[in-house]
């Protein structure tokens, strides 16, 4: 783990009386009636602990268009108001795969990655030195399997069909790994496309089949059916999360803005896990969908707390360390990677400090 640095200043945690929340609700920050556009917030949003203007960091921040705490807080704009003096910007990545990308052109600082395209990042050829610092949450039926056969009712129904996935994301890991234990690695034909490019190429007939998220697997749902989902692949020893990295430089030269960034982030997992209907609002304004619609989405993940991200299953133990090094592994065995990362790169790849220091 890196060294937490010495003299940091803490930053109070105040939610006693009134949460975030509480104050949106009163200040009309959460606009009804808002439309589907990601940058029609006019609201003043409070920040969920003293603000710190004395933080002036340069932060490039990948986001992507998965329904989680990130983007409740990139909607409401959190991070702005509790460090009003910091240059926030966020950058749309379509996938882990362009975050990959990105962090390898040294064009990002931070951001939403699947934990397969992050093991990915740290491994040969690659070897980005980056750390995992936040869990946005643990895939369940968020990411499936689709199939546009209705005759099509299990796994091995697909040999000899062609199945689409964004290559370097979790669902790409979750597929490999559900199609290894079938015996059908050989037997089908998958291809790399992103999730826009998966709905045209359903919709043109081109593919049998794909693994994904959404917003597009609710559109390819419309004609066809799941048959699997990371939950199964989980169940199979190989669980998927969405998380959110950084580079070590970043991370090391801004321990102020980590501790700030951790506290919100922690924010918008309380409003997914606490107050839902409100949250959707913000999922529903980035996504383009109803707060209905955005609700139902919710179901498909898991949200673990600030308390349980300390705890021993992720950051607090070895929990997160031994997934990263079974993907490892498996990405290995796939060769989706050229050799194991040496020495304890898998094992520190959790950044546990700004995380332990929140929760105390």
């Amino acid at each position: 783990m890196t060294p937490s640095p010495t003299g940091r200043r803490r930053t109070p945690l105040r939610l006693v009386a009134a949460t975030l929340g509480l104050a949106l609700a009163l200040s009309g920050c959460v606009q009804s009636g808002r439309t589907n556009h990601p940058d029609n917030f006019e609201g003043e949003t409070a920040c969920p602990v003293d603000p710190d203007p004395s933080i002036t960091a340069s932060a490039r921040i990948g986001w992507q268009a998965i329904p989680n705490g990130d983007l409740v807080v990139k909607d409401l704009e959190l991070l702005e108001a509790c460090m009003p003096e910091a240059d926030i910007s966020w950058i749309k990545m379509n996938s882990g795969g362009d975050a990959i990308q990105a962090f390898g052109s040294e064009s990002l600082d931070i951001s939403q990655v699947g934990s397969s395209p992050a093991v990915k990042a740290a491994s040969p050829p690659l070897s980005k030195d980056i750390k995992a610092i936040w869990i946005s949450d643990v895939i369940g039926d968020a990411e499936s399997l689709i199939v546009k056969d209705p005759a099509v009712e299990e796994l091995a129904d697909l040999a000899g069909k062609t199945i689409a996935v964004p290559f370097g994301s979790t669902a790409h890991y979750s597929l490999l790994t559900a199609l290894n234990e079938g015996g059908l690695s050989g037997d089908v034909r998958v291809i790399n496309l992103a999730t826009d490019a998966i709905l045209a190429a359903w919709q043109r007939d081109e593919i049998d089949a794909a693994w994904v998220w959404e917003p597009t697997l609710t559109q390819l749902v419309e004609s066809g059916h799941p048959i699997l989902s990371s939950e199964d692949s989980a169940g199979l020893g190989a669980p998927t999360f969405d998380l959110i990295a950084g580079t070590s430089d970043f991370i090391e030269q801004n321990p102020e803005f980590m501790a700030m960034w951790t506290l919100v982030q922690a924010e918008g997992t309380r409003l997914l896990n606490e107050e839902p209907e409100l949250a959707a609002v913000s999922i529903s304004v980035q996504l383009g969908i109803t707060p209905e619609e955005a609700e139902k989405l919710l179901v498909g993940y898991l949200y673990p707390t600030l308390e349980e991200q300390a705890g021993p299953e992720y950051f607090g133990g070895d929990g997160l360390a031994t997934a990263f090094s079974g993907t490892a592994e498996f990405l290995l065995e796939q060769r989706e990677i050229e050799a194991l990362a040496e020495g304890d790169v898998y094992q520190e790849m959790p950044y546990a400090d700004a995380i332990q220091e929140a929760a105390q």
